[in-house]
Parts: structure tokens; sequence; C-alpha cells
């Protein structure tokens, strides 16, 4: 079987992570592959079993050498569990007066090599636990416990979550994590020592034609600020955002670094990426989003408001200034609000992730349906037309 194939991937992983886990549907269709001792991460997942696509993105080269990097390991991943700040004054991944570049980024090994304890687990579910400390850019020690289910879902449920009907024809899986923190700590976590938040990170092959899809709310930027961050890595040139009324295209093909988000005043509980080449439509969806609440901020650097952050991100890898990629990938990324927590306090973070693969006219009666945008409008953004 071909790289690309859920199958290939199967029997790929299964050589190189020693304890991977096959969650299926009683008829087979519906698969994930998820690693507990890679922080319980969802590899990937198919929609027509082991002949189906592999939806989700995998470091082959990375897991053949068998080498650990003490800085990060992008083995892949459609849905992995970090921590954020990524950057700022309470940062997570540099360490204390370290400038905040990327030769000093490094991803703590509970959110990148460390393994999680299988807690409970049946043919579709699993649910896996993490204890650890991480100390923060600003001093401040976090104990953490953190207990992650990922669950597949059948017809019912899918259908349910999305307010929808799949249209006959469609291929589809559906999966949800839940990611529970909890501080196990002796002390509180505070706004002035820097708060953590749950953060999911979803890695998908590159769509060479294809866009991330994200709706927003609509209104005045008196009202509801700024509808898009875009300075995590630079400008991003005009031909790789497009942002309309009440959502925005990005293109996601792994040749131009950048990354951008949504804040809490302007994010829906949706987004989603389509990827025509493939027929493939991936609809991410989070719990409610906490307008009452603040987000961490991950942009990098000291000087940033470090509770001015997005709720939604999207990340588009591309070459690296000194040479060198991570990837060729794209991210979806998913946050929680801020989290205040008294000791023994918890918070769980939701989101669930779909894939539908089809004809253009059934996945556009989704895409409208779900995102309020139409398969041509991403056709047009790839393709504009001839003025």
């Amino acid at each position: 079987m071909d790289p690309g194939y859920f199958g290939y991937d199967q029997a790929h992983l299964k050589e190189h992570v020693k304890d991977l886990v096959l969650l299926t549907s009683p008829d087979s269709n519906q698969q994930l592959l998820v690693s507990p001792s890679l922080q319980s991460r969802v590899f990937t997942s198919s929609a027509d079993g082991r002949r189906g696509r592999s939806f989700g993105w995998v470091n082959y080269t990375l897991l053949e050498r068998g080498e650990v990097s003490p800085q990060f390991n992008p083995y892949g991943g459609e849905d992995r569990f970090w921590l954020g700040p990524e950057g700022g004054p309470f940062a997570l991944y540099f360490a204390a007066g370290q400038p905040q570049t990327f030769d000093n980024w490094v991803v703590p090994g509970p959110f990148d090599r460390d393994p999680f304890k299988v807690i409970e687990q049946d043919p579709t579910f699993i649910h896996c636990r993490s204890e650890f400390t991480v100390t923060n850019y600003a001093g401040t020690p976090l104990s953490v416990q953190v207990d992650r289910t990922v669950r597949l879902l059948d017809q019912e449920g899918v259908e349910h979550a999305l307010n929808m009907e799949v249209p006959v024809g469609v291929r589809w899986v559906g999966y949800s994590s839940e990611n529970g923190v909890q501080n196990t700590g002796e002390a509180a976590w505070t706004a002035e020592q820097g708060l953590p938040s749950v953060w999911i990170l979803d890695m998908f092959p590159p769509a060479e034609h294809g866009a991330v899809i994200i709706p927003f709310r609509a209104g005045d930027e008196s009202e509801f600020g700024k509808v898009v961050r875009t300075n995590y890595f630079g400008d991003i040139p005009a031909d790789r955002l497009q942002v309309n009324d009440d959502y925005l295209l990005f293109k996601v093909d792994g040749h131009y670094r950048s990354k951008i988000g949504i804040p809490p005043l302007r994010a829906r509980q949706v987004a989603g990426s389509y990827d025509p080449d493939h027929q493939t439509l991936t609809i991410i969806q989070i719990g409610p989003v906490d307008t009452q609440s603040v987000y961490v901020n991950s942009v990098w650097g000291t000087d940033t408001d470090p509770y001015d952050g997005d709720v939604i991100n999207s990340y588009n890898d591309g070459p690296l200034d000194g040479g060198g990629q991570l990837g060729p990938f794209f991210e979806i990324e998913s946050s929680s609000p801020a989290l205040a927590l008294e000791p023994g306090a918890s918070y769980q973070h939701l989101q669930r992730t779909f894939h539908f693969t089809g004809d253009a006219g059934a996945l556009n009666q989704i895409m409208q349906t779900v995102l309020g945008v139409a398969v041509l409008d991403v056709e047009h953004f790839i393709h504009p037309p001839i003025q």
C-alpha cells in the first residue's frame, strides 16, 4: 500500500511506535491510531478502514531515524496535547532570560516525547493520564495532571454534533478528544505568575490547492476588535490570506511559514479545511468560546500582553530562515481560556475532529451548512478568476 493511505501508516507506525492503539468502529470503516507513549496523540484516522486516505500528517523520516532531539520531535499527529503559552513573559517553551528565537525554542518533554499511562480503553475509546511539572519563563512551577480521552463517534454522534445529516455517498470519520487539566500543586495559578491553557494542535498533510476556512463573528472593530492576528512570524502576503465579511481563507500548501489567530470576541466554535485534490473536507469543532475570559498570547517576545491571545489558530509550515523545514504540514489549533485554577481544581477542553470524503457537490453541502462557505469560494481564492 502506498504512502498517504491508512494501511501504510498503520504498518509504518507499528514498526516505529511501540504501543500503537487502534480504535475502530464495529464495521471497521472509521479508525484511529493513538499512541499513549507519545502524549496519547491521535496520529491519524481513516473514513474507509485500511484502504482509506490517512488524514493525519506522519513524519516518516524522523520516526525511521529513531533519534530524539532535545528541542522538538515533530513526529506528526492530527490531535496533539500541549499547554500554552508558547512565547511571551510566561512562555513555557523558552528558558528564563533566553531571547525568544527559534534556536532557544524548546518543547517540554511532557508535550513532545514523554509517555502517558493508559487508564482505561475499549475498541472505541482510550483514556490516558500524565503528571508533570513545567516551569514558565517567569520562574513559576506548574504541577499538572492531564487526563485525556479519545473517543470515536458514531454517525448519530457526528450528525448531532454538527446539526446536519451526512449526505449519501460521503465517507466520514469523527472523534472527540476530552482534555482535562488539574492543578496538582500547592499554590493557585494566578495571572501575576502566569496562567497556562490547554492547547490542541492538529497536523495535516499540506493541501497544494486547498485552504483553511475559519468563520468569524462579523461586526465593527470598535466593538469586537481585530479579526485576525497575523504577526506571529511576520507579514503574510495578500495572496495567502483572504479576509471576507464573516470568514477567512488561508493557504496551507506547506510553502510559506506563517500563522494566524482568531481572538475570543471574533471566534466561533468551528474551523475547517478543504483539499480538492483529495476530495476531503475537515472540520474542527471546540466547546463554547468563553468571551468573558482571557486567552493566553503565544506570540514570541517579552513585550507582549500575555492575555491578549487567540482561541483558534492555523499554521502553514514553510522553509525556516536558516534553511531546513519542520514538515511540510499545516495545523489547525484550538485553545482553552487561561486557567486560573486553585489547588485540586480542574478544567476540561473538548475538541471534535471530522473528516469527510466524497464528490464536490456533497462536500459543498456540508461546508455550507457547517462553515457557511462554498467550494467555489475556496476555488476562487486558490485560482482567482481572470479579470
